[in-house]
């Protein structure tokens, strides 16, 4: 788990407006666009080689 006030300040690094992340399981997800980034060993991983398109990001939240 991400520690709140974190979460708080982080955005995504992908989108001009760098609208807010929010938690879902081991992923951060952009609430604009819907694709997500890893949370391993509770460091996020918010580099754009790191990304999860949308399409994938909603499957692997099914399929928790």
């Amino acid at each position: 788990m991400i520690d709140p006030k974190l979460l708080e300040i982080l955005a995504c690094p992908l989108h001009p407006e760098r609208p807010p992340l929010r938690e879902e399981g081991d992923y951060l997800v952009c609430t604009l666009e819907g694709h997500g980034f890893p949370v391993i060993d509770g460091i996020p991983h918010l580099l754009p080689e790191s990304v999860i398109p949308k399409e994938k990001m909603e499957e692997l939240l099914r399929e928790r």
